[in-house]
């Protein structure tokens, strides 16, 4: 057997022998991409202290990430499909690599920023080629199994990534949160090579390059205005991008109609296993980056917990993770998709609903249930929604569709920690007020209220009759602002699980959909009509 995998999949005639392991290198080029993120949360403390970041320095340090991330996507999907799914992965992995270099080698704030941007380039290379790979790799028979895998590896980034960097920062600066991406993304580029095997989109039409413009001008505005509007005010900048995005998302709209070959068939969310799974998506990862963002800022700054011990605490959200997708892989092809991603959702809801009872004298043991549940509804409702979605594209747009499936995942979480961070914010710099009053001297007062990080440091430096009433204070301020925070998450979580309720099809009703002619598309009519009644080809 060769060491380099040269056949394409397209021209096998049976399923490929090392799918398991071509498997194993796209979930570890997966992980390293949301690991990216997640890490920075526990690194944020000491790239502040070391780089004199302000709260508007640290929001651009995270969000220059997701910007290019999200709004790249469904673009570099695209490109994926028609040249090489695997030459975009291993290419991903190489920009990815290269940022992560420069990142742990600078020392001022917009040199943080440049590299975290090319970091999430390469990211959004990485993703949607991941995805692609999985299901042009894997008969339909196996696919389930494998999207469930890929899905699970998602949420476990997410509690390993604070883990790994608080490990690192325990002996090292927090240069070393990116250095480490280093070694592992070189690991995946020779597994690529060796046991992924090459795939393309065959006899695909020239790339719609005017929609793949207008959806980076669209989702890149959204994902700026909501970033922008709830931290720094609605001002010109944040209210030109909600504009931008507004004329943006009517002029992709229109062009992809009219195009003989769009980038995106727009058609596809008149499908409501389609956009019923999207939404899922998307609603899903709002809650679960905004309560992964609070969360680990009230174990290290309340509890006083390190960068290690935080990471270690999330552990059993990725084993949450790994018992819902085991569960999910038993129960979706019998309960079918709108049973699975609602449940997951409704669980997840009643685990941030769980979170309005935080208060200051709250332990790691309020957090628990909560955490654990939001990874048992993460693996519950993600695989079985992304199979749904990958299944409405036919094998010449996959890539495309895992664009379209990470754009709403990434894009949720986006908007979850811009939004619900926003309203943190907001509570906990009226709570402050409303228990200091004119205790603190103005200046002290507006440093104060700025994060909670900002607050205790101020509260170190006031007279030591006063340190302890300010610490309380602050802790007692974020502590409701955490709870309140998850009160307004949780009646946005539980309306989109309503309104995912109400747009996915029973399993009987879309069955019905097989024999009527002309409802949607051929191929997407027939992936979604095998998900829901669970048959394979």
């Amino acid at each position: 057997m060769p060491f380099l995998a040269n056949t394409s999949v397209e021209k096998m005639t049976g399923p490929y022998a090392r799918r398991w392991w071509a498997l194993l290198v796209l979930c570890l080029s997966l992980l390293i991409t949301v690991m990216a993120n997640t890490s920075l949360i526990v690194a944020a403390p000491d790239m502040t202290t070391d780089l004199g970041l302000s709260s508007s320095d640290l929001q651009w340090v995270v969000d220059s990430y997701t910007v290019p991330y999200a709004a790249l996507m469904l673009v570099l999907g695209s490109i994926g499909d028609k040249y090489s799914r695997r030459g975009a992965l291993v290419l991903g992995l190489l920009i990815f690599a290269g940022g992560s270099v420069m990142g742990s080698m600078v020392d001022e704030t917009s040199l943080v920023i440049v590299a975290r941007a090319i970091m999430g380039v390469g990211a959004a290379v990485v993703m949607p080629a991941t995805l692609s790979l999985v299901v042009a790799t894997f008969p339909r028979s196996e696919r389930t199994k494998a999207i469930t895998a890929w899905a699970a590896t998602s949420g476990l980034a997410v509690a390993v990534g604070p883990l790994v960097s608080g490990w690192l920062l325990e002996d090292h600066a927090w240069g070393s949160t990116f250095l480490i991406n280093v070694p592992i993304a070189v690991l995946a580029v020779f597994g690529a090579l060796a046991l992924v095997p090459p795939s393309k989109a065959e006899g695909m039409s020239r790339i719609d390059y005017v929609g793949g413009l207008l959806s980076i001008v669209t989702v890149g505005s959204l994902i700026f205005a909501a970033i922008e509007g709830p931290h720094s005010g609605w001002g010109v900048g944040p209210v030109t991008g909600a504009v931008v995005a507004g004329v943006g998302l009517v002029a992709f709209v229109a062009w992809e109609l009219r195009h003989p070959h769009p980038m995106l068939d727009v058609r596809k969310f008149a499908l409501r296993p389609f956009s019923g799974s999207m939404l899922a998506v998307m609603f899903f990862f709002f809650g679960m980056f905004a309560v992964i963002y609070y969360s680990t800022q009230f174990l290290q700054f309340v509890l006083g917990y390190g960068a290690l011990d935080t990471g270690v605490r999330l552990l059993p959200l990725g084993g949450a993770v790994f018992l819902g997708s085991a569960v999910t892989g038993v129960l979706a092809p019998k309960l079918g998709v709108r049973v699975m991603a609602v449940t997951g959702m409704a669980v997840g809801t009643a685990g941030m609903f769980l979170l309005t009872q935080i208060d200051k004298g709250s332990t790691y043991g309020d957090f628990l249930a909560p955490l654990m549940m939001l990874g048992l509804a993460l693996g519950l409702a993600i695989s079985p929604a992304t199979d749904t979605i990958m299944g409405s594209f036919p094998e010449s747009e996959l890539g495309v569709g895992g664009g379209v499936n990470d754009t709403a995942l990434e894009l949720g979480g986006a908007l979850g920690i811009a939004v619900l961070g926003s309203l943190l914010g907001t509570a906990y710099r009226d709570e402050l007020t409303d228990l200091v009053g004119n205790r603190l001297p103005a200046e002290a007062m507006e440093t104060a209220k700025d994060s909670v990080g900002a607050g205790l440091a101020v509260a170190e430096r006031v007279g030591p009759q006063q340190a302890q009433a300010a610490v309380d204070a602050v802790h007692q301020a974020f502590a409701h602002g955490v709870a309140q925070t998850s009160l307004i998450g949780g009646i946005i979580m539980a309306a989109g699980t309503m309104i995912v309720l109400a747009i996915l099809p029973g399993r009987r009703r879309f069955a019905k959909q097989r024999a009527a002619p002309g409802a949607g598309t051929s191929a997407s009519e027939a992936a979604t009509v095998r998900e829901h009644t669970g048959s394979t080809r």
